[in-house]
């Protein structure tokens, strides 16, 4: 029954969506400041790549997690210049592109205040990043303040995608980036680019990288069963199972068949 609650959820009115899912986010938190997980994305397998990511050995176990972060990182200038990311999570994302990227400042936002508790917790000795909580649909920064926005599989959650964007332009400066990847239900895809095309935002990259989080999820499949198995309770399991993608849950026989899609895309605002 939560499993399908958890699918559900996709479709969900706005409102009653916003409410679901910070419902169903905050226990995820809650379960993140007893384990120490610091990613909570599907991860990704990039193909016809000859020189693999270089991560450092304490990064290695986390690779198909921070490759998605790469990927959506790498499609905008971010060295030396002033980022945020949109629904940190646990901090293991913004982490990552800290120390690989290297902006000259890196602030992760979420509204669950347990994940910036944790968040705070795990990267306290990263320099130039700070964590602090705040609504994605309300930002809480002023017009014309960061360089570059990225957002990880996170805007789903979301009961206003539309004024989201709308928030992602109003903080960048002009000419700033913006790079984004989540999922989508098939039937979700037309709304989610008229969303896209409204925003005073220049497409600058566009792709489907359905198969690349496929692979990734049968390479972390064994793993994401244990961690739920030794973490979650039974009552519980099988509705993580969805969350997390693992083989044979709703989530990823939808992205099997074809009725849910993984997206990229990467703007640049326009300056008008």
């Amino acid at each position: 029954m939560l499993a399908k609650l958890f699918i559900s959820m996709l479709n969900f009115s706005p409102a009653l969506k916003r409410a679901a899912w910070k419902w169903w986010y905050q226990r995820l938190a809650h379960r993140g400041m007893e384990t120490g997980w610091s990613f909570m994305n599907y991860g990704f397998t990039p193909r016809n790549v000859e020189l693999p990511l270089e991560l450092l050995p304490q990064d290695e176990a986390n690779r198909l997690f921070i490759q998605l972060y790469d990927y959506a990182a790498s499609q905008i200038p971010i060295n030396g210049l002033k980022v945020l990311e949109v629904g940190s999570g646990r901090g293991g994302g913004a982490s990552f592109v800290t120390r690989y990227h290297y902006p000259s400042e890196m602030i992760g936002l979420d509204y669950s205040e347990s994940a910036i508790e944790l968040s705070r917790r795990l990267h306290k000795d990263v320099p130039n990043l700070q964590f602090i909580k705040g609504d994605a649909e309300s930002l809480p920064f002023e017009d014309h303040t960061f360089d570059a926005v990225i957002n990880v599989e996170s805007s789903h959650c979301y009961g206003n995608v539309d004024a989201f964007v709308k928030e992602v332009s109003r903080v960048l400066k002009p000419d700033g980036y913006f790079s984004w990847v989540d999922l989508r239900g098939k039937d979700m895809v037309d709304e989610t680019e008229s969303i896209f095309n409204l925003a005073a935002l220049n497409l600058i990259h566009n792709e489907t990288i359905t198969k690349e989080v496929i692979q990734a999820l049968d390479e972390i499949h064994e793993r994401k069963m244990a961690m739920i198995a030794d973490n979650v309770p039974k009552v519980l399991q099988s509705a993580f199972k969805d969350f997390a993608g693992v083989k044979d849950s709703q989530i990823y026989n939808a992205f099997q068949d074809g009725n849910a899609v993984y997206l990229a895309k990467a703007f640049q605002k326009v300056t008008l």
